[in-house]
């Protein structure tokens, strides 16, 4: 999706990460560590919004098309696209990606944010995979009915997650200001102003696609699931790990 970038402080949360995943941490550990990596990455987004004011070079609105492949690819849009919107940034589905199964999407939002997505997305996708594979599904459920409902609750719950994280730190900074003054809820309203006119001047007759119905009896677990996932540090161009069928 983008060339790797070294920064100090996404590499700190990569470490948290690694260490939370780390068969040899303790569980009360890697919970310190997942809680801390997910406070980091809400920060951060404030703050290069913050510091990147008024300094496009620093921090310009950019987009990104980006093939989504199976199994499970229509799931993986809607994860990507809860996080996206979560994190100001918008996201179209532009539908299959030529005669293949995969799906294509094209994402807007200023270049740290788009990095946030892509960290986020890898990681949980990661975790989505490894989730349902642990999951044991009796023939008599429908297997992939129940599947497909445990991976709906999974994105609800970690979307809710990352909306509440975003408030969180967004509320923390409300009284701070940029070099000229401004205020971090003008900052971010103006950021997310520039984003929704770059996806309308691109897609102006783009509507909102119909909502999924949460249902069947997955979505529990599912939902359970996401709430433990912690927050990710791999890149969506590495191969990832227990990929599973539909």
């Amino acid at each position: 999706m983008s060339t790797e970038k070294k920064n100090p402080k996404l590499d700190t949360i990569r470490a948290l990460l690694a260490k939370a995943e780390d068969s040899a941490t303790t569980e009360a550990e890697a919970e310190l560590a997942r809680k801390r990596a997910f406070e980091m990455m809400a920060k951060y987004g404030v703050e290069q919004a913050m510091l990147n004011d008024g300094k496009p070079s620093s921090d310009a609105p950019a987009d990104r098309q980006i093939v989504l492949d199976n199994p499970w690819a229509m799931e993986r849009v809607r994860l990507i696209n809860y996080i996206a919107q979560a994190l100001g940034c918008q996201l179209i589905h532009l539908g299959r990606d030529g005669h293949g199964p995969g799906r294509r999407v094209h994402i807007f939002g200023y270049d740290s944010d788009l990095e946030r997505v892509e960290l986020l997305y890898t990681s949980l996708l990661l975790q989505m995979n490894s989730g349902l594979a642990a999951q044991y599904v009796p023939v008599s459920r429908g297997v992939r009915a129940w599947r497909r409902s445990w991976i709906l609750g999974f994105i609800d719950r970690v979307g809710r997650r990352i909306e509440e994280a975003e408030r969180g730190a967004q509320e923390a900074a409300r009284n701070e200001t940029t070099a000229t003054g401004r205020s971090t809820a003008l900052v971010l309203a103006d950021r997310k102003a520039v984003v929704e006119r770059s996806y309308r001047a691109a897609y102006p007759r783009s509507r909102k696609g119909r909502s999924t119905t949460m249902t069947g009896t997955g979505f529990r677990d599912g939902w359970t699931a996401g709430g433990r996932a912690d927050i990710g540090g791999r890149r969506i161009g590495r191969a990832t790990s227990g990929a599973l069928t539909a």
